[in-house]
């Protein structure tokens, strides 16, 4: 994967809630107690060259950046060859405006065009949602419309997550142009990305009683959002828990969300550097719910970490297609010249053990098409709560 899309790829772990369903991660801090969130926890698949410790990658990067600084170099470029020597599928190195953008963006504000977008099974990537009174909803663009090209670049089969890495834009104002398509009618939009903010929590009320509960990405209040809206859900009714084109975003949110609906224990287990650690829920969550998950291959990282800890404790049933596959744990080093180096440090597993780097989750049940309606005819069919 080039490094252009890389980083992209990693920017958008909580940009996803923003411009279009895409990639990211899980995002964590070293420090539990110190009330700052940092970006996330990566992946690496097996296929992966073997990682040198994140310490030293970081040691490596900020040596070649501080050599690089005296030469009258770029910095960061510097530090990114170095990364990217590392075999680290997911470290990145940002600037200090980009990690000034990425740390907004976990509180649920982003610089982008207002859509969201997801893949089609024929590699067409279709508009899912057009943020209100956002660029792209002023322009005329609506769900359903299917998005050909970005500022010239064919997007037809590409993945999702470079998709997002031509829509993201780092500054409000930047044009970007989109070629699109409605039924026979093909035309260019030129837009301008401005700074937005979305609640990455909706909530729906489906008729026969049971509550959709979308969570676009876990930003910072996504998690009690969560657990907001299943007290809030009418006695009896079943909840479809939606993470599909959920990049992921903050841990901490994720297992959140999970104290919903379940009573405490274990959501999953990590090392960072070696070292073993638990990720554990809230007790008094909600445990008598019908719950169904339902995901895609956009559901990442953070999002994978809550599907995985639903499935193995046989709280919900998983409805859709394999999700991405990442679940590494990062944490960032600031360089000399301000950047940051994103770099993993460990990975992360489900509450048997699974792994879900370079896997993913596999659905109780494979949907490929009307996955939606299916989820809900199988929460029917889990019946109320006893």
């Amino acid at each position: 994967m080039p490094r252009r899309i890389r980083r992209g790829a990693t920017l958008t772990l909580v940009f996803a809630s923003v411009l279009a369903t895409g990639a990211a991660t899980g995002s964590w801090s070293e420090a539990a107690d110190d009330g700052r969130k940092r970006p996330p926890p990566s992946v690496r698949s097996d296929a992966s060259p073997p990682l040198r410790g994140g310490a030293d990658t970081a040691e490596e990067a900020a040596d070649a950046a501080a050599d690089a600084m005296a030469d009258g170099k770029s910095a960061k470029k510097a530090a990114e060859e170095a990364v990217s020597r590392s075999g680290d599928r997911w470290g990145a190195v940002y600037s200090h405006g980009e990690y000034r953008e990425f740390e907004q963006a976990l509180d649920g504000a982003y610089t982008g065009v207002g859509l969201w977008a997801r893949r089609a099974a024929d590699g067409r990537i279709e508009v899912s949602r057009v943020q209100k009174h956002g660029p792209a909803e002023r322009a005329g663009i609506r769900e359903g419309d299917r998005l050909r090209s970005i500022d010239g670049e064919r997007v037809t089969g590409r993945p999702v997550t470079e998709v997002v890495g031509l829509l993201r834009g780092t500054r409000a104002g930047t044009p970007v142009r989109l070629g699109l398509a409605r039924g026979t009618r093909a035309w260019s939009e030129t837009l301008h990305r401005a700074r937005l903010s979305t609640d990455s929590v909706t909530v729906t009320e489906l008729r026969g009683g049971a509550v959709l509960i979308k969570v676009a990405a876990f930003t910072k209040g996504s998690g009690e959002a969560v657990r907001t809206a299943v007290r809030e859900a009418p006695e009896g009714a079943g909840i479809l828990l939606d993470l599909r084109g959920n990049s992921g975003g903050l841990v901490s949110e994720a297992v959140t969300a999970s104290s919903a609906l379940v009573d405490g224990g274990l959501v999953a287990t990590y090392d960072v550097r070696g070292e073993q650690k638990a990720l554990h829920a809230r007790r008094g969550g909600d445990t008598g719910r019908p719950v169904v998950a339902l995901v895609d291959g956009g559901t990442m990282s953070a999002a994978e970490l809550l599907t995985g800890a639903l499935q193995d404790r046989g709280r919900a049933v998983v409805v859709g297609s394999r999700t991405f596959g990442k679940g590494s744990v990062q944490m960032p080093s600031r360089l000399p010249d301000g950047s940051v180096a994103e770099l993993t440090v460990g990975h992360y597993r489900t509450p048997s053990g699974r792994a879900v780097d370079g896997r993913g989750i596999t659905p109780d049940l494979e949907v490929e098409y009307g996955a939606e309606k299916r989820a809900e005819t199988v929460l029917t069919g889990l019946g109320p709560p006893s």
